[in-house]
């Protein structure tokens, strides 16, 4: 198959699940025109063939990132994809934060491993060991309900003891804070621009519909193939 077949099916099936459908005219933003193909109906028509491209370099470089065995952390706290992120980077050894973001987890990273993670560590441990047992039950109970409240943030970075190599964010404007503390950081971004956001703020813009699941399931499938 040649390279423009291959763009032209991936634009189709891209096109089928709606990823050209970017936000009104009203609320696109200046440096998000470079990826539109027209304003339809006053909404804004995503230009498919350059996210198929830019597809194509992010995923290049997430492959350097997983031949390097680079960590990389998943972002995405919107509660129609949070289940598949989950999934896949359970599958794929990826770190992953679909509840919150919590502020300054980049930014204070060595406070968020000693306070968080590794107490869920030394509580998960604690538990298997039996050591919960000389407890009365009321305490369990309340040792159940703390470990349950920092896993239900913390479950998908249990394993992680050094800041990320790199972020995939799901809807930069959503998760701001963690855009903001990674360029702080200069942690390089791969991630999906819908039209009312600057691509400018990402190494690694891919435009599509960020607000569709099916959207973004198909990139990160493709990221990930």
């Amino acid at each position: 198959m040649t390279d423009t077949s291959n763009i032209e099916k991936k634009v189709e099936e891209l096109f089928n699940l709606g990823a050209h459908l970017g936000h009104r005219k009203n609320r696109v933003h200046p440096k998000a025109k470079k990826f539109i193909y027209k304003i339809e109906n006053k909404q804004s028509i995503i230009d498919l063939t350059k996210t198929v491209v830019l597809l194509e370099k992010a995923k290049k470089f997430f492959n350097e990132l997983r031949e390097k065995n680079k960590t990389i952390l998943f972002v995405a706290t919107k509660k129609n994809i949070a289940s598949f992120i989950e999934k896949i980077c359970q599958e794929n050894n990826f770190f992953y934060l679909t509840n919150k973001w919590p502020p300054g987890f980049l930014t204070n990273f060595e406070t968020f491993l000693k306070n968080n993670i590794q107490k869920m560590q030394k509580m998960r441990e604690e538990k298997e060991k039996g050591e919960w047992e000389k407890f009365v039950k009321h305490e369990r109970g309340k040792l159940e309900k703390q470990l349950r409240k920092i896993e239900k943030i913390y479950s998908g970075v249990s394993s992680m003891e050094k800041l990320p190599d790199a972020l995939f964010i799901v809807d930069i404007k959503r998760e701001k804070n963690a855009l903001i503390e990674a360029k702080k950081l200069n942690i390089p971004i791969i991630a999906i621009v819908d039209t009312n956001v600057n691509p400018d703020l990402v190494d690694y813009p891919i435009p599509a519909n960020d607000d569709a699941a099916k959207v973004v399931e198909y990139i990160v499938g493709e990221l990930v193939s």
